[in-house]
């Protein structure tokens, strides 16, 4: 599953001269692009759901369909968490959110996970890779880097979309998490 996310993300890039819009964009650009009403654009949260409910979220998002999923019944001894699995139904469910919303894949697709670098820019390359040309990622995500020196070394102090005085909460909206209890 690893190669093919890989390959996703490696033909996703290379592709990239081709395409119409950069696959980045700022969390700032976001806000207004959603806000303003552009109705050709879908602002999906990838993160898994349990992530959002200890980190935040932004009622902003349109909706959360997780790119990766935790599996708490496998740990990953390497990298020291649990292990993470793409999920088997992103594309289809992305797809039933253009649908609900009238949109076609030429739809302005803007991912955000929490630092743009796991699971933002890969869910980005990975949905053009798979038809939808216009998908992008918030740089930096919802939290930004992590701090790499200093006293705060390892806390999300900067960039991303929380650290950039955008609307966020602690509180999870129960009509936009992604939630197994409601499958249909």
């Amino acid at each position: 599953m690893l190669k093919q996310l890989l390959v996703a993300a490696t033909l996703g890039l290379a592709s990239l001269p081709a395409l119409a819009i950069d696959i980045a964009i700022a969390p700032g650009e976001t806000y207004l692009r959603v806000t303003r009403g552009d109705k050709n654009i879908l602002f999906v949260d990838v993160r898994d759901p349990v992530e959002i409910m200890f980190v935040g979220f932004t009622d902003v998002a349109h909706v959360n369909v997780p790119f990766l999923l935790v599996d708490r019944s496998a740990w990953d001894d390497k990298r020291n968490i649990f292990r993470l699995h793409q999920n088997p139904d992103f594309l289809r469910q992305i797809q039933a959110e253009l649908d609900r919303r009238g949109l076609g894949r030429d739809a302005e697709i803007i991912t955000m996970c929490r630092s743009g670098s796991e699971r933002g820019e890969p869910s980005a390359a990975f949905l053009r890779a798979n038809g939808y040309p216009n998908a992008r990622f918030v740089i930096d995500g919802f939290q930004g880097p992590a701090l790499k020196d200093g006293p705060q070394a390892g806390l999300r102090l900067q960039g991303g979309w929380q650290n950039s005085g955008l609307p966020w909460s602690s509180r999870m909206n129960p009509e936009k998490i992604h939630r197994t209890d409601r499958r249909p």
